[in-house]
């Protein structure tokens, strides 16, 4: 039977004394925790060296143009600056890096592609002298056409944003301002389409989005006595940036050097470099450390965003409810530069049907180059605009056929064994029709509930908050629901694996663990997880986790839902292995006057090895007494993935997959084009939880950041400039705690067989389908079609 539990108010069931040891499953607290909220944790941007500079970056004020020169005259001779470099200084024969395709430049390279491209960078003694100097460096831009949508890119007469591209991607896409393209054809649509009773056509727009962490970027880099350097940075692959970074710079790997500074959220935004090549070269130039500080309105410009789109969906379905076909295209807007698209694409692509079963399917998926900001990772990575789309399709075939949104949902829902539009088998459980069944099973808020909650009641104290509050006569409830599947892990044949190096030693008489990975902690809590494993596996109380950084072998990215699976998965299998040295040992020293020894089901719990009847065979530290620390670093690696054919996306493409489902209540004011969203609940399988508490944590994030996509965030570039026209959090809008409605969550323990602990990555999935939630409950509402998010007031009252 499923291990279940419900959390109405995001407070984990179950609390019981062994929580104290921290092990797997107790919901242990973090030991960042307080010192965040309570404004003690040193940030990345809070780092300080003796004499070091100030890094500043003159960025492109137009979006596409070419640079005929370059005056920096009157900022060096500022008093106070140290430094000033643009391309012509580079030292290194590399001068792009990027994270697939190496189309980046380090800085503009006689031509600049969006709005914000990097120029030129200047170090001085103060962070206004670097701005005022900057501010003084004279570029001479001769603006060229701008390519900002499908129909401008892929014109006879296009601007080619990237001419003589020679990457592994050029050769099977239909333009040069493709970046990637994915086919999945699987079946015939053709004849499906004759069976089918019912045909629904669809097209959708979604909006840019911000990933918004709080902690903008910055890093300190100081240089090395060999000539080398040292970064202190934010990000989410340590690894990943040391392999751009070291070419450009000249140097070999060994000798950069980086460590993780504190981190202020990521969501993807980080896994792209921003000003860690820059401050090392500004370091390298002065021979002083360099710190640099992006403010909000440069860290809009200084990451990659969510990739706007272009969706297109044709469904049918027999009268009966049974879904005959499905066809597609999903047009990625990357702009300037590839970042992730070509994975996004790919995800985009094999996830566009969603967590249903449809047998007959023609998908194209493509990424563009356009003038417009570079796009790549963010939460959900692809599946998220797929999901708005295909979601959307369900309620309008649903509605088209008279049925139920969410038993047409459980009609078509794939389960265990349910073959992908790629070919590939699920082979764990896709509890998707009982995910559904749970959150409509729940009770709904009372609706009107101002009125209901009494005279003098704090409307702040009702759910939803005082988001977009309202008490007007034309206030109207809507419920909607929705569905999403996502991969998790690298996938198409990625070598995605992780290390760790786990440590065992006896420090005042007591056995003492020590965790050391590269794995980026964001804000995910992976700190704690690895603590908590340590303890499972090495049955000691004190696990001390080491400081990430280049000096132990990679952990990957902290993304795709990934690091509790691999890096989990590599502090467990190391830990493992620590485990049967102590039993070596034990057996050495013990194993000839006790027959217990010999058995292969000796434990380590509470610092004891002890057998799985309980009998106590040794005190673990008094066992290593004398002995060299046991010191292990191992690899861990998932089940091998294949890349997808490139004519009919056929492959076991994709690790593992995960599923949530959301129902939405909210009260929509028709008049005035508000809504408050009440409810968000979410059910969804974790496969085992961990850390209860952080499951309950990821959930509730992952919802509000679909619930910001639905209703407020979007980035506005202009079409006419390619321009950013909101780079600010006065213009762009998040969710704060007064718009955040109750979301309790239902999740389920459905264990996979193939990974560690039975675990399912599990931070992206509630994204997914809480966006196309709260849009079904605003279009139930009002009865508006509504194909475009976010939903502004003037889409709700008809004055767009």
């Amino acid at each position: 039977m499923a291990n279940t539990r419900t959390t109405p108010s995001g407070t984990p069931t179950n609390v019981s004394q062994k929580h104290a040891q921290g092990g797997i499953g107790e919901s242990t607290l973090r030991p960042d925790g307080t010192l965040k909220v309570t404004g003690e944790f040193a940030y990345s941007s809070d780092m300080w060296h003796e004499d070091m500079l100030w890094g500043q970056t003159l960025r492109s004020p137009v979006a596409h143009a070419e640079i005929a020169g370059i005056d920096i005259s009157e900022a060096l001779a500022l008093p106070g600056v140290y430094s000033v470099l643009t391309y012509a200084d580079l030292p290194a024969e590399m001068k792009n890096y990027g994270l697939e395709i190496q189309d980046t430049p380090v800085l503009a390279n006689g031509r600049v592609r969006h709005h914000g491209e990097p120029v030129a960078l200047v170090a001085a003694d103060h962070p206004e002298t670097a701005r005022r100097a900057a501010a003084k460096i004279k570029v001479d831009y001769r603006e060229l056409p701008v390519v900002t949508d499908e129909a401008s890119a892929l014109a006879p007469d296009a601007p080619l944003l990237h001419e003589g591209r020679d990457d592994h991607h050029a050769g099977h896409v239909p333009h040069p301002n493709i970046v990637h393209r994915q086919p999945i054809v699987r079946g015939n649509v053709e004849e499906a389409r004759k069976r089918a009773d019912v045909i629904v056509e669809g097209e959708y727009t979604f909006g840019m989005q911000d990933q918004a962490f709080l902690g903008p970027e910055s890093g300190l880099a100081v240089p090395g006595e060999d000539g080398g350097v040292d970064l202190y940075v934010a990000t989410q692959w340590l690894h990943s940036d040391l392999r751009q970074i070291a070419p450009v710079l000249g140097l070999p790997e060994e000798k950069v050097r980086m460590t993780l500074s504190g981190v202020g959220g990521a969501f993807g935004g980080r896994e792209d470099i921003s000003m860690q090549i820059h401050a090392c070269l500004l370091a390298l130039a002065t021979n002083k450390p360099v710190k640099m500080v992006y403010n909000r309105f440069e860290s809009f410009f200084g990451h990659v965003h969510r990739h706007p789109a272009k969706l297109y969906y044709e469904h049918g379905a027999t009268k009966d409810g049974k879904l005959t076909h499905m066809k597609c295209r999903i047009v990625l807007d990357g702009g300037a530069y590839a970042s992730a698209s070509p994975a996004v694409v790919g995800n985009a692509s094999s996830l566009s049907v969603g967590p249903y079963v449809v047998d007959d399917v023609d998908i194209e998926a493509v990424a563009l180059y356009t003038n417009n900001p570079p796009c790549g990772a963010m939460r959900g990575f692809g599946a998220v605009q797929a999901c708005f789309a295909y979601e959307a399709q369900m309620d309008r075939l649903a509605a088209k056929l008279g049925m139920d949104p969410v038993e047409f949902r459980q009609l078509n829902a794939m389960e265990q064994g349910t073959i992908m539009p790629t070919g590939q088998v699920v082979d764990s459980p896709a509890p998707v029709a009982e995910l559904l069944r749970r959150v409509k099973a729940r009770p709904l808020p009372p609706e009107r509930q101002w009125e209901t909650a009494g005279e003098g009641a704090d409307v702040r104290a009702l759910p939803g908050g005082l988001s977009n509050t309202t008490h007007g006569e034309g206030v109207v409830r809507g419920v909607g629901y929705a569905v999403g599947i996502k991969n998790v892990g690298f996938s198409e044949g990625f070598d995605d694996y992780s290390t760790a190096r786990v440590r065992l030693e006896v420090i005042g008489g007591e056995a003492v663990a020590m965790v050391h990975t590269a794995m980026a902690e964001v804000g995910q809590g992976g700190v704690t997880v690895h603590a908590q494993i340590a303890r499972t596996e090495l049955g000691v109380t004190h696990v001390t986790i080491h400081p990430a950084d280049t000096q132990v072998g990679s952990a990957g990215s902290t993304s795709a839902s990934r690091q509790t699976y691999m890096t989990g998965g590599a502090v467990k299998n190391t830990c493992e292995a620590v485990r049967e040295k102590v039993l070596e040992i034990g057996r050495r020293k013990n194993g000839s006057y006790h027959p217990a020894w010999a058995t292969a089901e000796l434990l380590l719990e509470g610092g004891k090895v002890v057998t799985d009847g309980g009998e106590v065979l040794a005190d673990i530290a008094e066992l290593l007494e004398g002995e060299e620390p046991i010191d292990l670093e191992l690899e861990f690696r998932h089940r091998p993935t294949v890349a997808f054919d490139l004519v009919t996306g056929q492959g076991d493409g994709h690790v593992q997959y995960t599923f949530a489902a959301h129902r939405a209540v909210v009260e929509v004011d028709t008049e005035l084009g508000l809504v408050k969203v009440v409810e968000l609940a979410c059910a969804q399988d974790v496969g085992k939880a961990l850390n209860p508490l952080s499951v309950v944590g990821q959930i509730q994030g992952g919802t509000t950041q679909g619930l910001g996509v639905a209703v407020m965030e979007e980035i506005i570039v202009d079409p006419k400039t390619a321009k950013v026209r909101n780079p600010s959090f006065t213009d762009y809008l998040i969710p704060t705690i007064l718009d955040t409605p109750s979301i309790p969550v239902d999740y389920l323990e459905l264990a996979d067989p193939n990974a560690p602990y039975g675990l399912r990555g599990l931070g992206e999935a509630p994204t997914l389908s809480s966006t196309p939630a709260v849009l079904a409950a605003i279009r139930a509402a009002t009865g508006l079609e509504l194909a475009k998010t976010p939903i502004r007031p003037e889409a709700l009252t008809g004055t767009l």
